[in-house]
C-alpha cells in the first residue's frame, strides 16, 4: 500500500476524535504538503465516521473514550503534547474511499482518516492531520513532522528497516481493466506478458510488478510499466487503450468500478493478489518511525476498538468488512525483501 493512489477529488467526511479536517490554504514550499486544521464537531466521547461521503459510506456515530491503561503506553513527548500528528499521503487528487476531499469540497475524509480519529480518541489525543503526496508521507515520518501514517501503507520487510507498524486491515491488490476487456490476471504473472500496466510510484504493488517484469524479461517477454501523477490521466489512458490495466489497492479499484458502472467509462476488476506476495497475506498498518515507541500503543488502541465492536462498525460504514483482521499486531511479517 499504499501505497499511493489517487482518485477523483470526490468526497468523504471526517471528524476527528471529534475532529473534521480542513485543508489549509496552499502547499508548503517543498511542495506536496498541506496541514489540515481540525475542529470539534462531535459530542464528547463520540466519533462519527463516514461523514460527507456523498453516499460512499454510511454515517455512523461511535462511542469512543480514552482508555488510560492504553494512553499510558504513549511516549512522554506525545502525551505532553496532547496531539497525534497523522500523515495522509493523498495529495494531489485523493484516494477514495481511503482518503479524499468530502462533499463540502474542503474537508478531508475517508476510511483511513476515520480510523486515525478513532485511535486518537482511545489514546486521549487530539488528531491533527498533515496531508502530503505519497513520497512526502515518508519524508514527514523521517523528519518527525508526522507521528504516524494512516494512509494504506503496506507492512513490508524493507520498510521495517526504517519504520514500525501496527496492522489494522488486510492488504489486497487488484487489476482494473475496461469492462469490455476479457483479460484476467488469474494469479499468474505470465498473463502480464505483452501488456502495458500502470502502477503507483514507490508503492508495494510497484515492487511486485517490477519483479514480475524482471522475470518476464528473463523469459524473453515484455511487460511495459507506465506511471501517471494524476488519476484522471491514468483513467484517460485506460479508457483510450494506451494502457491495458491499472494495478492498485483493491478498495480503490472496487470504489472506482462502482462509480463508473453503467457509464461509457465502465471498468471491472480483473484479478486480485495479496500485497505481501504469493505466500503471505498482506497487511495495511499504522506506520511510525522506527524506535518511536508508538507501534505498541497504536496496536493496543486498535485491539481495543476490535474487542469493543467499533472497528467492525467502522469497516461496515465504509463497505470494507471483507478486509477485517482478527487483531492488530506489532511488526507482523510483511512483503519479503525479494518476492520470489
Amino acid at each position: 500500500m499504499p501505497t499511493q493512489f489517487s482518485r477523483r477529488s470526490l468526497i468523504r467526511g471526517i471528524t476527528a476524535a471529534t475532529a473534521a479536517v480542513t485543508l489549509a490554504a496552499g502547499l508548503a514550499a517543498c511542495g506536496g504538503e498541506s496541514d489540515a486544521a481540525t475542529k470539534t464537531s462531535d459530542a464528547a466521547g463520540t466519533v462519527t465516521v463516514g461523514r460527507l461521503s456523498n453516499g460512499a459510506a454510511t454515517e455512523t456515530a461511535l462511542k469512543v473514550a480514552e482508555v488510560k491503561s492504553i494512553s499510558s503506553l504513549l511516549p512522554d513527548d506525545v502525551k505532553k503534547r496532547g496531539k497525534l500528528v497523522i500523515g495522509s499521503g493523498t495529495l494531489p487528487s485523493g484516494s477514495p474511499p481511503l482518503g479524499f476531499i468530502g462533499s463540502d469540497q474542503k474537508t478531508l475524509t475517508g476510511s483511513e482518516i476515520d480510523l486515525a480519529r478513532l485511535v486518537s480518541a482511545v489514546l486521549g489525543l487530539e488528531p491533527q492531520v498533515r496531508r502530503s503526496t505519497w513520497e512526502n508521507l515518508f519524508i514527514g515520518l523521517d523528519s518527525g513532522k508526522v507521528d504516524v501514517a494512516f494512509s494504506n501503507v503496506t507492512d513490508t520487510e524493507e520498510r521495517k528497516q526504517k519504520y514500525e507498524f501496527a496492522s489494522y486491515r488486510k492488504d489486497d491488490l487488484a487489476f482494473e481493466v475496461k469492462k469490455d476487456n476479457t483479460w484476467n490476471f488469474d494469479n499468474d504473472y505470465e498473463n502480464l506478458a505483452g501488456k502495458t500496466v500502470s502502477v503507483g510510484n514507490g508503492t508495494n504493488q510497484e515492487k511486485l510488478l517490477l519483479e514480475w517484469k524482471a522475470k518476464l524479461e528473463k523469459e524473453g517477454k515484455k511487460l511495459t510499466v507506465k506511471y501517471f501523477q494524476e488519476t484522471n490521466s491514468l483513467y484517460l489512458a485506460l479508457n483510450s487503450g494506451k494502457i491495458d490495466a491499472y494495478f492498485g489497492p483493491s478498495p480503490n479499484l472496487s470504489y472506482h468500478t462502482t462509480q463508473t458502472a453503467n457509464t461509457p467509462q465502465a471498468t471491472r476488476v480483473a484479478g486480485q493478489f495479496s500485497g505481501a506476495g504469493e505466500t503471505l497475506q498482506g497487511l495495511i498498518a499504522a506506520t511510525a518511525k522506527k524506535a518511536s515507541g508508538l507501534a505498541k500503543p497504536l496496536a493496543a488502541a486498535i485491539n481495543h476498538l476490535i474487542e469493543n465492536g467499533q472497528y467492525a462498525k467502522w469497516l461496515k460504514a465504509w463497505n470494507l468488512s471483507g478486509e477485517a483482521v482478527a487483531k492488530s499486531e506489532v511488526n507482523p511479517p510483511g512483503l519479503p525483501l525479494t518476492n520470489s
